[in-house]
């Protein structure tokens, strides 16, 4: 029988933390939260400036928050080639 009190997800705990919060895969991200339009009309921008063809950019992520605000994260290269 065990005498201390630790669980078994207590060492994921205490592992080793990742030093970056964001993958080092060479893509640019930005993030943003505004109202539903705002950001249909800001990924919309985004698309038109930075192209899918070009620079593979896509909404990467998103969530409805309890507003009704919009969080998106779109991912793009930082150059086309």
């Amino acid at each position: 029988m065990r005498s201390d009190s630790r669980k078994p997800f207590d060492a994921v705990r205490r592992g080793p933390q990742p030093t970056s919060p964001r993958p080092t895969d060479g893509f640019k991200r930005e993030t943003f939260t505004l109202p539903r339009e705002a950001a249909r009309a800001k990924a919309r921008e985004i698309l038109t400036r930075f192209p899918k063809a070009a620079y593979m950019t896509e909404v990467e992520a998103w969530r409805e928050l309890d507003d009704g605000r919009i969080e998106f994260t779109m991912r793009r290269l930082p150059t086309a080639d």
